[in-house]
């Protein structure tokens, strides 16, 4: 098991976003969080890698609590790649390489330079690396963003809404790149998500939330009509495509 998350209520002054959330995520896992908005989707990755710190609770990577971390070993376990990423006139290359922080104590070493450009290969950006990131479209840079957590070398990789603002080629080409990196390196993928279809095509396990708690915690194949329609106040259905459950909305001609 690479994370294990005790009890963590989390507010904003007096609100309380999270109430007692409890999950056991194991590695060369996708799993995927979905909600309503404000449901706290956002907040619970941002307290996984203790850039928010809950009032209660406990947050376990690889038996270690990060809230006793510093953030440079935070961020050799942890990978986040957020749901806006800020452009600057900077290369592809230089962007990636910033995700070497952790490691560098005096200067870049020649290890830090082949896992850039190993990662840089990986993703099929080697024909970018010399572009700026100011250039390039969404899905480009969503696979920047993606390359500088995977030079990290952590445990988990968490994604805030990594197809927000793609069409539908850039989405799946960043979803298959999510499932190809957790089946071929020793990690585990969390990511909010809207798109409860893409999440069903490409998650191994699916956790909603409301009201600040966890609703239903369960494989893409136990979601059920009743548990969509409670979490998002939807009436739908769900067929099957392929072995893979798609949800439908119900009403409107």
């Amino acid at each position: 098991m690479i994370l294990n998350i005790e009890n963590v209520k989390f507010k904003y002054q007096s609100h309380h976003v999270l109430d007692g959330i409890e999950l056991k995520i194991d590695e060369h896992k996708i799993v995927s969080i979905l909600g309503p908005n404000g449901v706290g989707k956002t907040t619970l990755l941002k307290c996984i890698n203790a850039i928010l710190k809950p009032y209660m609770g406990s947050i376990i990577i690889q038996k270690e609590n990060v809230m006793n971390l510093s953030q440079r070993t935070i961020a050799q376990k942890v990978g986040y790649v957020a749901q806006k990423n800020e452009t600057s006139r900077i290369t592809v290359f230089d962007a990636v390489i910033l995700g070497r922080y952790p490691y560098i104590k005096w200067d870049i070493t020649e290890n830090d330079l082949k896992i850039v450009n190993a990662i840089i290969h990986i993703l099929h950006l080697d024909d970018l690396s010399l572009r700026f990131i100011d250039e390039l479209s969404g899905g480009e840079l969503q696979k920047v963003c993606t390359a500088r957590a995977m030079v990290q070398e952590p445990d988990i990789l968490l994604f805030d809404e990594p197809t927000s603002n793609l069409d539908l080629k850039n989405q799946i080409e960043i979803l298959e790149l999510v499932k190809k990196v957790v089946t071929e390196h020793n990690v585990a993928t969390i990511m909010t998500m809207h798109d409860i279809n893409m999440a069903l095509r490409y998650s191994d396990t699916l956790i909603f939330l409301k009201d600040g708690k966890i609703f239903a915690y369960c494989n893409k194949n136990d979601v059920t009509v009743e548990m969509i329609t409670k979490v998002y106040d939807v009436p739908v259905v769900i067929e099957y495509y392929d072995s893979i459950p798609i949800v439908i909305p119900k009403g409107g001609k």
